[in-house]
């Protein structure tokens, strides 16, 4: 197999407790699945987590019957300067050069992308947005992130952070919100900023909303299931989650203007977001701007892996 020839490729989601390799065939410009396996992260020993991910990827070179390029879905972000992994949720790759490890490690290409730029790719080729001219996937789970692709094509910018959305400051009209009956906290993020995006619309982010809102301590779907039984605080609590994530997607359509909006993470399951944004938009938007579809994900949960794939896809094409 030569880097213009590809037959197949690897593809890995790593999170914090699980990771997963899924082996694609090529197939003309698709990709057929022909081997999954997925083990449990080695969170705390770095050798032990590049022994894993080499076991992984040897099981899967004799499943698919060559040694093909891998792809990387990794959580947090990589320092452009130094190349060592930042705010991962994997305390083994925290400060380590993890792409440098990994090519050392399993001798061929290795792409690495965050892990929601993977779900975006994935999205964009076969998913939900498919045949989109540009999309952006917008994860909301346990935080917030995304990634932005042009013609099924991810962009990743110059420090490979394009997509990170969830890092952007709410404004001080957003803090100090109509549907809220006191100012928000200003809150810590992990990224070491305060005020981040998503300490208020991720998952977490909507149970700090209920509990500033005077609820308990209850998950996204339970404050739902709470609405519909006719819980005030319950519907001012998604009253104001909607606001702050209607305020987040219409400045992406500001900046990025995309085709088309899918969502991602845990919160992609909620199906009143699909019906409350672009209301919750469009109050953020001058008149004569189109909202965009906003769609729930085809892949799921299976898409990073099948991202990463196709990140690996993307950058031997950008190298031949």
């Amino acid at each position: 197999m030569t880097n213009s020839e590809p037959r197949g490729y690897h593809g890995i989601d790593i999170g914090g407790t699980k990771i997963e390799l899924v082996a694609f065939a090529e197939e003309g410009h698709e990709l057929k699945e022909v081997h999954r396996e997925r083990i449990a992260t080695p969170g705390t020993d770095f050798a032990e987590f590049l022994l894993a991910i080499q076991g992984l990827v040897g099981r899967a070179d004799k499943a698919l019957g060559l040694r093909a390029p891998v792809g990387i879905g990794l959580p947090g972000v990589i320092d452009s300067a130094t190349g060592r992994q930042l705010s991962s949720n994997v305390p083994a790759l925290n400060g380590r050069a993890v792409a440098h490890a990994l090519k050392d490690a399993l001798e061929r290409p290795v792409a690495i992308g965050n892990d929601c730029q993977c779900f975006a790719l994935s999205e964009a080729q076969g998913g939900a947005a498919h045949g989109q001219p540009t999309m952006f996937g917008a994860i909301i789970g346990t935080g917030a992130g995304g990634g932005y692709c042009v013609d099924g094509r991810l962009l990743r910018g110059a420090n490979g952070v394009a997509g990170e959305w969830g890092h952007w400051p709410l404004p001080a009209a957003q803090l100090v919100s109509q549907f809220a009956p006191a100012p928000l906290p200003v809150l810590e993020c992990p990224c070491g900023r305060r005020g981040c995006l998503e300490r208020y619309v991720s998952g977490p982010g909507m149970n700090r909303l209920h509990q500033h809102l005077g609820g308990g301590d209850e998950t996204p779907a339970a404050i739902v299931a709470q609405a519909r039984a006719g819980s005030a605080i319950a519907v001012k609590t998604m009253a104001l989650h909607a606001d702050l994530l209607g305020h987040a997607l219409a400045t992406l359509v500001l900046t990025l203007d995309p085709h088309a909006i899918v969502l991602g993470g845990g919160l992609s399951q909620l199906a009143h977001l699909y019906d409350q944004l672009p209301a919750a938009m469009r109050r953020h938007l001058f008149p004569g701007v189109r909202v965009p579809p906003i769609l729930p994900p085809k892949f799921g949960d299976a898409g990073g892996a099948r991202g990463a794939a196709l990140l690996a896809r993307q950058q031997l094409t950008d190298h031949s």
